[in-house]
């Protein structure tokens, strides 16, 4: 296993809850090294973090491991099937009137 997945599967599943779906593939092109990273759809938020600053991090620190090595190094999240879950809570309910709500906000 080369250095820089070997660095990858380490931060990784060190953040995540699922640790046996964690998969990487490493391809290596005139462009350089492309990581792609699949892990379990309920870890994805673990890996992105607050705004990407955790994908970010581990984007930095992959590409210092490439230069180490003389080589470009990039990462790809690879998106889960069906996309990231994301609960939606409304603050009003559908079934209540115009004005309860009105009542609800106590104006």
């Amino acid at each position: 296993m080369e250095q820089d997945t070997q660095f990858l599967d380490f931060v990784v599943k060190a953040l995540v809850e699922n640790p046996a779906d964690v998969k990487i593939t490493r391809t290596v092109d005139e462009m350089g090294v492309l990581m792609t990273l699949d892990v379990n759809r309920a870890d994805m938020g673990k890996i992105i973090g607050r705004e990407g600053n955790t994908a970010k991090a581990i984007r930095t620190l992959l590409r210092v491991v490439g230069m180490k090595n003389n080589a470009r190094v990039n990462l790809k999240i690879s998106e889960p099937e069906g996309g990231m879950v994301r609960e939606v809570k409304s603050p009003v309910s559908a079934s209540k009137t115009v004005d309860e709500a009105m009542a609800d906000l106590k104006l």
